[in-house]
């Protein structure tokens, strides 16, 4: 933990580098050429990224350099791909080098998801004269002219501590604690009269970040909004061919089409699981154990089968404190045999031991699937037909379970898009009936409801005895 500062002063690289100079020269660590290339470092952003980054600022990338320059609160809603994350990280260390002594910190939906802007921050660093900067950390990047910038956990009792300069919030409409937090970083900063960033992809309603756009009591924040037109190549980074194709596969949920591209707020009525339902079981801390890892626990798993048109998804739940948290989804190429996704189950069920039950969706594949599954060691497999009663069953076990509070996922895009994607419909018999929108798939929906189905406590089965008089 450092101590408390003052704001620090911004400083020419001219004039923060006679120490560095020194330490080099010391050092023998690099030539004068390097001396030389270190000396002409600009301290105008714009000028710095090429020199550093080695890329040019598009149009609106250079306004977001001048409002971040020009406001101590700033918040970004982007589309996907806009190139948000990138900026901010030429921003963060850009500041860094000319700011003696700062401490920045970056948190995120996850730790994961922090330490993803650190990592793209080490990757600049490399282009920086020899010496300027440490070895980078997974977790931080410290300079020697005394600044750090450090991914923080999702939790706003650690960010309570520290004194600091800047922070950057990540995906800030996907932070479930997102009011704790923002006060938390609000006291953080009193002391050095600091900057707050945040950037996001538009989510729900029920957040800070859709007020600092909406409600008068942040007007004082610097807002900046790029849609998927303002992204386009030659301006920005979007190539016209993939965004054709991204909106013919979001034809049929425009929804997602409004948010992720054109980065405004938008849900359909009918979806099954709510946005604010899904952000509400988001973990922070949570993170998916990989294939090769040796995961120790109680599991359980949903295989929703496809091969030509949908995808075979696996998913793992782990049954831990009463709670049902989702810790490994894998999803198989299309026309993957279903022998390797037998293969990939066996071998998760023989490293991880205590798997209890698989559940498995046969409809479209008939008992045989269930049966070399048995066969080839996987004896907790357990088919399901996937008729509108079952699929009845499953989602409402799955939406009961977020709502008590039950389930948790980690910060994962694509699960949390996935989940959000089913409809429903009731028919005349008052029955629900599920449904996807045309041209998009649902199938990391099905297995996690297989999953926690699975791990469902079963109610003890009646006891009948004589009652002795």
């Amino acid at each position: 933990m450092l101590s408390s500062r003052k704001k620090p002063k911004a400083m020419r690289p001219s004039e923060i580098l006679p120490k560095w100079f020194s330490l080099q020269r010391s050092e023998s660590l690099v030539d004068e050429a390097e001396v030389a290339k270190a000396q002409k470092l600009s301290d105008d952003p714009t000028q710095f990224f090429k020199q550093v980054v080695g890329f040019e600022p598009t149009p609106y990338q250079r306004e977001f350099i001048h409002l971040f320059l020009e406001n101590q609160f700033l918040a970004a809603r982007w589309c996907r791909q806009g190139g948000k994350s990138w900026i901010v990280s030429a921003l963060l260390l850009w500041y860094a080098v000319t700011h003696p002594d700062s401490y920045i910190a970056v948190v995120g939906p996850s730790w994961r998801q922090a330490k993803l802007i650190i990592r793209r921050i080490a990757h600049f660093v490399r282009n920086l004269p020899p010496g300027m900067c440490f070895k980078p950390l997974r977790t931080a990047v410290r300079f020697t002219n005394g600044s750090v910038v450090e991914a923080f956990p999702n939790n706003p009792e650690t960010i309570r501590g520290p004194t600091l300069h800047i922070v950057y919030a990540d995906e800030f409409n996907f932070i479930a604690n997102d009011e704790e937090m923002y006060d938390a970083i609000l006291f953080t900063l009193g002391t050095t009269n600091g900057k707050f960033v945040c950037t996001s992809t538009p989510w729900t309603t029920d957040s800070i970040f859709y007020k600092i756009f909406h409600n008068p009591a942040y007007e004082d924040f610097g807002k900046s909004h790029i849609t998927y037109k303002d992204a386009l190549e030659p301006g920005g980074p979007l190539k016209v061919a993939m965004v054709e194709k991204i909106r013919k596969q979001f034809e049929g949920d425009p929804w997602r089409w409004g948010r992720e591209m054109m980065a405004e707020w938008a849900e359909d009525e009918s979806v099954w699981l709510p946005q604010a339902l899904i952000s509400s079981c988001i973990d922070h801390e949570l993170e998916y154990f990989g294939f090769e890892d040796q995961a120790k626990g109680v599991f359980c798993g949903g295989l929703d089968l496809g091969k030509h048109h949908d995808h075979s998804i696996f998913a793992i739940v782990m049954l831990k404190d009463d709670l049902t948290k989702l810790v490994h989804i894998h999803k198989f190429p299309l026309k993957t045999p279903y022998a390797t996704v037998i293969g990939y189950v066996k071998t998760l069920r023989d490293r991880w031991k205590h798997l209890r039950k698989v559940l498995v969706d046969m409809s479209g594949v008939g008992d045989y699937i269930v049966e070399d599954m048995i066969n080839a060691g996987i004896r907790e497999t357990e088919g399901v037909k996937f008729t509108q009663q079952a699929k009845q069953q499953l989602a409402i076990h799955l939406k009961q379970s977020m709502i008590q509070g039950k389930f948790k996922i980690p910060y994962d895009p694509k699960v949390i898009a996935e989940l959000n994607i089913e409809r429903f419909e009731l028919t005349k018999d008052g029955a629900i009936k599920f449904s996807h929108p045309e041209s998009t798939h649902d199938d990391r929906f099905w297995a996690i409801a297989q999953a926690v189905y699975a791990a469902r406590k079963r109610e003890p089965e009646p006891y009948f005895g004589v009652v002795p008089k």
